[in-house]
């Protein structure tokens, strides 16, 4: 690729995320390369990512990088790379499950997959992780439908729904469930949940640092006390969940939860890593609905339907629905499954330009 002549690009909006999908095989294949030319097509460095395509925000400016796979069990590839904002940093150590939920449209956009005549089922492998999940979409005349009767909190308008079932999500990034090997750790005098069911999140109580829980993203985002706390702890939950130094991380998240307030199972604000979600990632949402399943910190304030497996969390901009079945006989938890719905829609496909 040259400043000239760019390179094949489409912009979706995946559940409450907007990304960059890409071919493997349009990009670099040096993974140096590769990550020098996106973070110069999105811009970061720059607050406004002003001489690039992202969004100015972490959920703005994100990356698929999608090829047929080589697996027997996936038939499609599916790498994340989360870019920073104000610094030009690129990290492929998360999933994305809303970046995800435009994979399988994308790909038959692409050809990479066949489409069914009403609806394509596709396996796709989580490169980050190893893990595969299931996603289940609209094609009607084997063409991918994105309009739709589903909604979504934290996304206006509807959409048509994307299934999306999870397998092997337990120890995604760290290896264990438990990462720290307990239930429950001290850090800065706070008890938290270390936890990682597709997403290592540290989860704590929002009365443990001052904070109700239900204030709005602006009032914390300009607690700067708030903020250098939230730093320290998941700094420190980094190290302890064998992640070494997470300074310049994205990961772990950290999700502080308090009681219901709007008929759910429990209320959020996470943070990602510092700057605080305007909603809660799928993978975020369903770790913490992990770790108060379990019994973790949080759990007393939560409120669990008395059968069946759907967690409602509340998070600023309404709530995210997921499904997490656990068997809590065992030591640690048994994860059986995991699910959500999301939605996405194609924004734009054409050539993206670098400046270099």
């Amino acid at each position: 690729m040259t400043a000239s002549t760019g390179i094949r690009c489409m912009q979706m909006r995946g559940g409450t995320s907007r990304g960059l999908y890409f071919v493997a095989g349009d990009l670099p294949s040096d993974p140096s390369e590769r990550d020098r030319l996106l973070i110069s097509i999105m811009g970061s460095g720059h607050p406004l990512q002003i001489d690039g395509v992202g969004g100015g925000y972490p959920l703005t400016s994100k990356v698929a990088v999608v090829s047929r796979s080589q697996r027997d069990d996936a038939d499609i590839d599916y790498l994340f790379l989360q870019l920073g904002v104000d610094a030009p940093t690129i990290t492929d150590r998360q999933n994305c499950g809303n970046i995800l939920a435009g994979v399988g449209p994308f790909a038959v956009e692409r050809g990479l997959i066949p489409a069914g005549d009403e609806a394509t089922t596709a396996r796709i492998a989580m490169v980050n992780t190893g893990s595969v999940v299931t996603a289940t979409f609209a094609t009607p005349g084997g063409v991918p439908e994105y309009a739709g009767k589903t909604a979504i909190d934290g996304v206006p308008g509807t959409a048509a729904p994307i299934l999306l079932r999870f397998a092997d999500t337990a120890g995604s990034t760290t290896g264990a469930l438990l990462p720290t090997g307990n239930l429950f750790d001290t850090i800065d005098g706070v008890e938290v949940s270390c936890v990682d069911n597709g997403m290592p999140v540290v989860v704590a109580r929002a009365a443990s640092f001052g904070i109700t829980g239900y204030e709005s993203v602006a009032e914390l985002a300009a607690n700067s006390e708030l903020n250098e706390r939230v730093q320290s702890l998941r700094v420190q939950a980094g190290k302890l969940m064998g992640l070494g130094d997470v300074t310049e991380l994205s990961v772990p998240k950290t999700t502080l939860v308090s009681a219901p307030r709007d008929g759910g199972s429990f209320a959020t604000r996470t943070f990602i890593p510092v700057r605080l979600h305007t909603s809660i990632g799928v993978l975020g949402a369903i770790t913490v609905a992990t770790a108060l399943r379990a019994g973790g910190t949080g759990a007393e304030l939560a409120s669990f339907p008395p059968s069946g497996y759907v967690v409602d969390v509340e998070h600023p901009t309404g709530h995210l629905e997921v499904e997490v079945d656990l068997d809590t006989s065992t030591s640690p938890p048994l994860v059986r499954s995991a699910g959500v719905i999301r939605t996405a829609r194609k924004l734009f496909d054409g050539t993206v330009y670098s400046p270099a």
